[in-house]
């Protein structure tokens, strides 16, 4: 197996860690939240020669687990359309899939008014583009770290909103036929979303 590709199953490994943690049976005493989310990405940076990044939508869900002051994050999205479209860019479409760890308030610090917390880790995304004879088709995975933060405020013990902004960059150390130099691609996500717990 080449480098590239223990690297991608390294963070599939984690992000798969990460998420087995948020389910666990040992996690009975933490607080654990459903976030359904709608986001704009903004703020796009690559090296792929044939696209250019837009103000886009996206769609996810996170779920977390959180003790007292620590928690794990893990969060899916997908945004398609990503990629500004043109002559040569005739669908495009990133997804991404992070596990991280959470540092917050304590709960009874914050009651039923928004709980702040901060967010990091890492993961991979998904990168896909096409054009109409599919000559400049990409496809491509790259691991990804990811850092925000946010706030969650509750209208019940049930549900409430949560407000979350995030910077992705993902980065692959080898130099592909359609990116200058090594493939690379950043940007920001702006999302809110309910929350279950």
């Amino acid at each position: 197996m080449s480098a590239d590709g223990w690297r991608k199953r390294r963070w599939f490994g984690l992000v798969l860690t990460v998420g087995f943690a948020v389910l666990s049976s040992r996690a009975e005493a933490a607080e654990k939240q459903l976030r359904p989310f709608a986001a704009v990405t903004f703020g796009s940076e690559t090296t792929f020669v044939v696209a250019q990044g837009a103000t886009n939508l996206a769609v996810g869900v996170g779920a977390d687990i959180l003790w007292n002051i620590v928690g794990i994050d893990v969060d899916v999205a997908h945004a398609p359309g990503f990629f500004e479209s043109t002559e040569l860019v005739l669908s495009s479409s990133v997804t991404t899939v992070t596990g991280s760890v959470v540092l917050t308030l304590p709960r009874q610090m914050t009651g039923y008014s928004l709980r702040p917390y901060f967010v990091s880790g890492g993961g991979f995304m998904r990168v896909r583009i096409s054009d109409a004879l599919e000559a400049l088709l990409i496809r491509a995975t790259l691991p990804t770290f990811d850092i925000g933060g946010g706030a969650t405020g509750f209208v019940s013990e049930r549900w409430g909103l949560n407000w979350d902004v995030r910077y992705f960059r993902g980065s692959n150390r080898e130099a592909k036929g359609l990116s200058i130099g090594s493939e690379q691609l950043s940007f920001w996500r702006a999302s809110m979303a309910v929350v279950l717990r």
